[in-house]
């Protein structure tokens, strides 16, 4: 599947220790905010009444008549739970270890949040200011800032890399036309562009994915044309061009599959950046309008409410420990795809 070189490389990242297990676990991170439903829901994940079984967590909404409760509306299946320890008639409710959901509001009587981390309460890092738990607002908005950072790095990467590459192999005219378009490009605030944008309608997780990727793409696509600039005067390049292959197959065929250390080294720093970005553009009030889970809702909360440390301090705590593992892995893949470790100089 893989030629003897990629093994090798592989191999090396492997031995890195600090980067394979931070790796493993960025891959495990993910994996538990993709099943966050199961551990991290207001829905039950089994309900078992009068000798049937219901499954409500990815299912449709269930009635409260459903169970013979008094309203038509979804279950509320904490005190559903609770009604059925006290019958204790055989029907039984499991729940998620953590029984809220992102955008659900438990409020108290005579009580106000933000409230403190509490176990009794289920609520581990307690509350924001609108009761709703800290626990899930970082899983469920880790899941959104992870998927738009790598939403956004494919799509940075589909149109760096290939426009870098036809820049670097055709040249000329083109090449010169294209860079100084950049470099215009390049000189466009983004910020204000956001902001003129969030103006006039509320921004969402495809038109944020647009316009950052309007403005991401233009430093790969530099690092691509001096890539492939070099990489076009080499033997192979030279051997496939008179054997009759054309440019787009020399480019996509032969070029970026040399270059593709370049390629690699700079996604898990891609990935930093676009986490990044989407937390500092949510906490300015410019991305993701509320009530979506997200990091830098959390980090404007904690500003406004210095005195509920745990607010500031969970969300500043995940969002280190998250950019410290994909920092150890971009420093691995570095190293192991560096391609002086591999050449030959005669």
């Amino acid at each position: 599947m893989f030629s003897p070189l990629t093994r090798k490389k592989l191999r090396r990242f492997k031995s890195i220790r600090r980067g394979y297990y931070a790796f493993i676990i960025f891959c495990v991170l993910i994996a538990a905010s993709l099943a966050a439903e199961l551990l991290i829901n207001s829905r039950a994940l089994v309900v078992r009444y009068q000798g049937h079984y219901y499954f409500p967590t990815y299912g449709e909404m269930i009635p409260g008549t459903r169970f013979g409760l008094d309203y038509p509306y979804e279950t509320n299946y904490r005190k559903l739970s609770l009604l059925f320890q006290k019958e204790n008639t055989g029907n039984r409710v499991w729940m998620p270890p953590i029984p809220f959901n992102p955008y659900e509001n438990d409020l108290r009587e005579h009580a106000y949040p933000p409230f403190p981390p509490s176990f009794a309460d289920r609520h581990f890092l307690g509350t924001d200011s609108s009761g709703r738990d800290i626990v899930a607002r970082l899983v469920y908005g880790f899941r959104i800032a992870i998927f738009f950072s790598l939403t956004l790095l494919v799509v940075n990467y589909t149109i760096g890399v290939s426009l870098g590459c036809i820049m670097g192999y055709w040249g000329g005219v083109f090449d010169l036309v294209f860079q100084r378009l950049i470099e215009i490009w390049s000189n466009v605030p983004f910020l204000y562009v956001i902001i003129i944008i969030s103006s006039i309608v509320a921004p969402n997780f495809f038109i944020l994915i647009l316009i950052m990727a309007c403005f991401g793409w233009t430093g790969l696509t530099w690092t691509m044309r001096t890539a492939t600039y070099k990489e076009r005067e080499r033997e192979y390049a030279l051997a496939a061009k008179a054997l009759g292959a054309s440019d787009i197959r020399i480019i996509f065929k032969h070029i970026i599959p040399n270059v593709v250390s370049v390629i690699v080294t700079y996604a898990p720093f891609s990935i930093a950046g676009g986490i990044v970005a989407l937390t500092s553009l949510d906490y300015l009030g410019f991305g993701l309008a509320p009530p979506t889970p997200s990091w830098g809702e959390l980090l404007q909360q904690g500003w406004d409410n210095m005195d509920a440390w745990w607010i500031s301090g969970s969300v500043i705590a995940a969002m280190v420990f998250t950019l410290i593992i994909v920092t150890f892995i971009g420093e691995a893949v570095r190293e192991a795809f560096d391609p002086k470790l591999y050449t030959t100089y005669e």
